[in-house]
């Protein structure tokens, strides 16, 4: 389902790609509907929608629409296809976080290193068992800052 902003893009490439005399749904609507063939006239409303960044029409409107206005249908549902050639990423890469997301790691991070280590613990089980346990696996294990304060008694050098 197209988001909130996704639907505005649409909108404002249907705006800028209309011709200047078709103001209003109205107006878009009774040009569209001379064209469209696949169903009934579309209605004010629904073009109006489509204009104000509600609704994206449907594959075969936005066909006709594209068509009409002599654009690409992927340009005009989606905008243009992103700069730069992007590569498939290989096995184990992943992409790059956002920076919301390196904030609210952060914060967590922040937080996990205020927990005892039982605590810690029984987080890394957690997050084990929701991540399937994809995790690749490592030969040492991270010692807690915590771990230093081991409760057995120093060993003797003989």
């Amino acid at each position: 389902m197209p988001t909130s902003k996704e639907k505005a893009a649409f909108a404002k490439r249907l705006k800028d790609s209309l011709p200047s005399e078709l103001q209003g749904g109205t107006a878009l609507a009774k040009a569209f509907s001379l064209l469209y063939r696949n169903g009934p006239a579309v209605s004010p409303q629904t073009a109006h929608k489509w204009l104000s960044g509600t609704t994206i029409p449907k594959p075969d409107k936005l066909q006709v629409l594209a068509t009409w206005l002599q654009k690409d249908v992927h340009w005009l549902h989606y905008g243009p296809v992103p700069t730069g050639k992007t590569k498939p990423l290989g096995r184990g890469e992943k992409y790059p976080m956002a920076p919301e997301t390196i904030e609210l790691v952060t914060q967590m991070a922040n937080r996990f290193a205020g927990l005892s280590p039982k605590q810690r613990n029984l987080v890394e089980e957690l997050i084990t068992e929701f991540d399937g346990g994809t995790q690749p696996a490592t030969d040492a294990t991270p010692v807690p800052e915590d771990a230093s304060r081991d409760k057995s008694p120093p060993k003797s050098e003989s």
